[in-house]
C-alpha cells in the first residue's frame, strides 16, 4: 500500500537502541508519528534478541494514533524478521504501511489468517452440509444412470457373441448369492412367520375370525413381506461381499490391469452379478417365504389350534395367484438393483482400506433404502392387482 503524498521531508532520524552498524537491525523515530526501519532484520541480524525487538515494535505501535511505518530502507528481511515484526505489531497489518514488493510475499503468509473473516458471507454449517450431500447424491445417480447404459450396451454385445458370456462367474455367485443364503433367510423367515402370526391370532382371536388368518399372512407373505425380508437379507450378506471383492480389486490394482488388457469392467465382473443376483433372489424369496408360512401356520396351531393340513388346503384358495407372480417380479428387481449398487461402490473404491470400508457402508445402506422405496412404489402401483 501507498502512503506517499502524506511525507515529508523527515528530520535527521534518531535510533532507539543507540548508534550501530548498518548491518544492525535499527528503530529509527522519523518523526512524532512515523517509524523507519532499517538494517538486517535477518535471522542471523537479531539472534538472541527478537523478544527485545519485539517488545520495541510493540511499543511503538502504541505509542503513538496510528503511526506510518516505512520499511523501504531495509537492507535485508527474512522471515524471522517479518514474523518479529508481524507479532509487535499485534498480528495484524498496520494502516499505514511502506514496504517494497518483494517484502509482501514475506508478510502474506501471516496475513492470510486474518483475510478470512473478510471473506464474503457464506452458507450456515447446516446448509453447506446439505448442498454437499445433495451433490454427492447427484453425482452418484449420474454414475449409476451411466453404469446401467454401459452394462446394457454390454449386455447386447453379449448376446451377439454368446462367448464372451461368463457362465463359471454366473453359477458361482447364484451359489454364493443364493444357495450359501439358505439357511440364514430360513432361520430368519421361521421366526419372523412365527411371531406375526403369533401378533394377528392374537388380536383375531379376540373377534371370533380366527380362519381369517391364513388370508393376512399369506397375502402378507407371498405379496410383501417373503421378497422384501430375503431382499434385505441378501443386500446385507451378498451386495456387501460384491463391494468389498470390486473394491479389494481396485485396491490391489487387478482393475487396472483389466483395462489394460482392454477386458471390460462391466462384461467380466458386473453382468455376472446382476444376472445371477436377479435369477437367484426370487428363489430365495420363495423360500423365505415358505419359511415364514411355516412359521406362522405353527403359531397358528398353538394359539388357535388351527391344523396344519386345514391351512395348507385353505392357502391357495384364499392367495391368488398374481401375488406370487408379483412377489417374484419384484425380487428379479430387487436382485439387478442390489447387484447394480453393490458394482457401483465397488468400482468407486479408491486405493486405500478406509475408503473400501465406507464404500461397502454405503452399498449395504443404499441398497437397503432402494429396495424398501421401490417396493412401495410397487405396492402403490399394483394395489388392486391380487386384492
Amino acid at each position: 500500500m501507498s502512503d506517499a503524498g502524506a511525507l515529508s521531508l523527515p528530520p535527521e532520524p534518531q535510533a532507539w537502541a543507540g548508534g550501530a552498524a548498518d548491518a544492525e537491525p535499527q528503530l529509527l523515530a522519523a518523526g512524532p508519528r512515523e517509524w523507519r526501519v532499517s538494517g538486517d532484520w535477518t535471522l542471523l541480524g537479531l539472534r538472541g534478541r527478537y523478544e527485545e525487538f519485539r517488545e520495541r515494535v510493540a511499543s511503538a505501535a502504541t505509542a503513538g494514533d496510528d503511526p506510518l511505518w516505512d520499511l523501504r530502507n531495509l537492507s535485508r528481511l527474512d522471515t524471522a524478521g517479518a514474523l518479529t515484526l508481524w507479532q509487535g505489531w499485534g498480528q495484524k497489518p498496520p494502516s499505514r504501511l511502506l514496504w517494497l514488493p518483494e517484502h509482501v510475499t514475506l508478510f502474506a503468509q501471516f496475513m492470510q489468517p486474518a483475510a478470512l473473516p473478510r471473506r464474503r458471507p457464506g452458507l450456515g454449517p447446516g446448509l453447506a452440509s446439505a448442498g454437499l450431500s445433495l451433490l454427492a447424491f447427484a453425482r452418484h445417480g449420474v454414475d449409476i444412470v451411466a453404469l446401467t447404459g454401459r452394462l446394457l450396451l454390454d449386455l447386447l454385445r453379449v448376446l451377439r457373441h454368446p462367448s464372451l458370456i461368463g457362465w463359471r462367474e454366473i453359477s458361482a455367485n447364484v451359489y454364493r448369492t443364493g444357495a450359501q443364503a439358505l439357511p440364514i433367510t430360513a432361520l430368519v423367515g421361521f421366526l419372523v412367520g412365527l411371531t406375526l402370526s403369533y401378533l394377528i391370532s392374537k388380536q383375531l382371536k379376540a373377534y371370533g375370525a380366527d380362519i381369517f388368518v391364513i388370508n393376512i399372512l399369506g397375502l402378507a407373505v407371498l405379496r410383501e413381506l417373503g421378497p422384501l425380508l430375503a431382499a434385505i437379507i441378501v443386500s446385507g450378506r451378498s451386495g456387501s461381499a460384491m463391494t468389498a471383492q470390486i473394491g479389494v480389486m481396485r485396491v490391489t490394482q487387478e482393475l487396472d490391469a483389466l483395462s489394460v488388457m482392454g477386458i471390460s469392467h462391466t462384461v467380466r465382473l458386473v453382468l455376472p452379478k446382476v444376472v445371477a443376483l436377479a435369477i437367484s433372489l426370487p428363489l430365495v424369496a420363495l423360500w423365505t417365504s415358505g419359511l415364514m408360512l411355516l412359521g406362522g401356520m405353527t403359531a397358528a396351531g398353538a394359539q388357535l389350534g388351527l391344523d396344519p393340513a386345514t391351512f395348507l388346503r385353505a392357502l391357495p384358495g384364499v392367495v391368488e395367484p398374481a401375488n406370487l407372480w408379483l412377489g417374484w417380479s419384484k425380487s428379479v428387481i430387487f436382485g439387478a438393483l442390489i447387484a447394480l449398487l453393490a458394482s457401483h461402490f465397488g468400482l468407486r473404491v479408491k486405493p486405500n482400506t478406509e475408503s473400501l470400508g465406507g464404500a461397502v457402508t454405503q452399498s449395504v445402506v443404499t441398497a437397503i433404502t432402494l429396495v424398501i422405496v421401490v417396493d412401495a412404489i410397487f405396492a402403490v402401483l399394483f394395489s388392486n392387482v391380487g386384492i
